[in-house]
């Protein structure tokens, strides 16, 4: 069993620090996708380090009219693990998930 590296006060800080922004970013993305402001396809496209860790089952689940099963739902009919996040998200996952929700519409 390998142990975690041994911190610093101010690099403990720092990383708390950097994990807390991340979740703010994510909690705005998902926001303004629930609010229409965004389209929940750009979390694809995104330069943010915070978006692309975001897994894919919290970003479908922010979209209006989605629940948890229905979710789960799509994502296992697309092929997509309930895990994954979205830089995760090979090419053909992607366009199936884009045409599943076409259809759900």
């Amino acid at each position: 069993m390998t142990l975690p590296p041994k911190l610093s006060l101010e690099q403990r800080r720092a990383a708390l620090e950097k994990a807390a922004q991340s979740r703010k970013t994510r909690a705005a993305f998902k926001s303004e996708v629930k609010n229409g402001v965004r389209n929940w396809t750009e979390a694809f496209a995104s330069n943010d380090e915070a978006i692309k860790k975001m897994r894919i089952k919290e970003l479908l689940l922010s979209l209006p009219g989605y629940g948890e099963v229905r979710v789960l739902n799509l994502m296992e009919r697309a092929g997509i693990s309930f895990s994954r996040r979205v830089q995760g998200i090979g090419k053909s996952q992607y366009e199936s998930l884009l045409k599943l929700l076409k259809e759900d519409l």
